[in-house]
């Protein structure tokens, strides 16, 4: 039998005991993210100075409430042992612990899985983030609804295109009491262009029990498979076999959880009108570092570049790079440790990972440099400017689909003088010609 605290009337907002899950996938299902996901995993790729999951972790911070922070995936314990480290002296009054599934589980799965170690010490309500979202995390906004309301659920909506609404999870919510009447994941028809920002706030005796009930619907019901012809149609239901029971223990908050809770009427939408993006690919890593550099510069960072004649703010520069101070940064660009620019360089709207060199008078728009990656003098490494509103990385050419940010996977090498446009450069390439919207394998 779950045990889960006895619930008592909102007393107050940010007096209840609060845990946050942070949920960060596993090795599987970084393939999006390549080919950068080849050499770090997703959660830990530096955006704007900081890695995705730390952007995560200081939003939480801010809420005085939380007790600890449990992250949840299936990546080896190894993984994130440094970043905990550095995070007990940056946070020291957030224990941050790792929580191992043995795999993929699915988004709720991976809650239900761990329901004791996210119980213990008795929270009344748990944060649930994605970590592969980017936004500012209005948590304690969100706390606030919960209280006023005496919900049982609170997510975090905002609003998008109605032609992006159907890629996303959509909410039919109350204007005036900000109620969630209804929940699809991705339709098909369009129903409303409010979407699920992947982050939500849920009481331990809304959520565990909704889970508990998905679960049970999951495998009492016998499973349909489909089969091409109708001559199947007799062995279509089948008994449940180890790879059906694997299949019962992936439960998604998404598809099987968030839906039912819309019936419940005690499930409210905190709409942000700030910015949220998705990082799914690899190509939008570069509008997330925008939009995380560009937050750093209305709260007046220390960390950010001086702006001055060759400095478009907001820049980041880590404090081991070297940049000629005749070569032209910004806007919206990161440079990581120990990269080296050179005199007469101009880069923009890009992220440079660590240990990169860009020769002098070299051009880098749109773009990531990799990991020792080295673009020569005069060379130009361009992708394409997409509109802020726009959450697709992708766009048309000739009639083909390429990525509309370049990306130069690892050690790659770019020639002095050679241009590379719309281009994802797998590692330790050479690029000796001219190459445009191609994937160099």
């Amino acid at each position: 039998m779950l045990q889960v605290p006895h619930r008592e009337k909102a007393n107050g907002a940010g007096s209840k005991d609060t845990k946050a899950v942070v949920l960060v996938g596993g090795p599987s299902r970084g393939t999006r993210f390549r080919p950068l996901s080849l050499d770090v995993p997703k959660p830990l790729f530096d955006v704007a100075g900081h890695p995705i999951l730390w952007h995560c972790v200081t939003a939480i911070a801010k809420v005085p409430t939380i007790q600890e922070v449990c992250m949840i995936g299936y990546y080896d314990e190894s993984v994130f042992k440094d970043f905990i480290k550095e995070a007990a002296t940056e946070f020291p009054n957030l224990p941050i612990k790792y929580l191992r599934e043995y795999q993929a589980l699915g988004t709720a799965g991976g809650l239900y899985h761990f329901r004791d170690a996210i119980l213990k010490g008795r929270p009344e309500r748990i944060f649930v983030l994605n970590c592969d979202v980017c936004c500012s995390f209005p948590l304690n906004e969100m706390a606030k609804l919960f209280d006023d309301k005496d919900a049982e659920a609170v997510i975090l909506g905002t609003r998008v295109s109605q032609e992006a609404a159907t890629n996303f999870g959509c909410i039919v919510s109350d204007q005036h009491s900000r109620r969630v009447l209804h929940y699809v994941e991705k339709p098909e028809s369009q129903i409303s262009n409010l979407i699920n920002c992947g982050v939500y706030l849920f009481s331990v005796d809304a959520i565990f029990p909704s889970i508990k009930s998905a679960i049970k619907r999951r495998t009492d019901r016998p499973r349909l498979v489909s089969y091409p012809s109708s001559e199947n149609l007799e062995s279509s239901f089948m008994a449940a076999d180890d790879d059906e029971e694997k299949k019962n223990e992936v439960i998604r908050l998404e598809q099987d959880i968030l839906s039912d809770l819309a019936d419940s009427k005690q499930f409210f939408v905190h709409e942000t009108k700030d910015f949220w993006r998705q990082i799914k690919t690899a190509g939008s890593a570069v509008p997330a570092n925008a939009l995380y550099l560009q937050q750093a510069q209305q709260t007046d960072s220390s960390e950010l570049a001086k702006p001055s004649a060759n400095i478009i703010p907001p820049v980041f520069i880590h404090p081991s790079a070297q940049v000629d101070p005749t070569a032209k940064l910004g806007p919206n660009v990161s440079i990581g440790p120990r990269a080296i620019i050179g005199a007469g360089a101009r880069v923009k709207e890009s992220v440079v990972l660590e240990d990169a060199e860009i020769k002098h008078d070299a051009c880098v728009l749109y773009s990531i440099v990799g990991w020792n990656s080295r673009i020569g003098a005069w060379a130009r490494v361009e992708g394409t400017p997409t509109p802020v509103t726009s959450h697709s990385t992708s766009i048309v050419k000739n009639g083909v689909k390429v990525q509309s940010i370049t990306i130069l996977g690892k050690e790659c090498g770019v020639g002095d003088e050679v241009r590379v446009q719309n281009c994802v450069c797998l590692p330790f390439k050479e690029l000796k010609r001219d190459v445009a919207n191609e994937v160099i394998m």
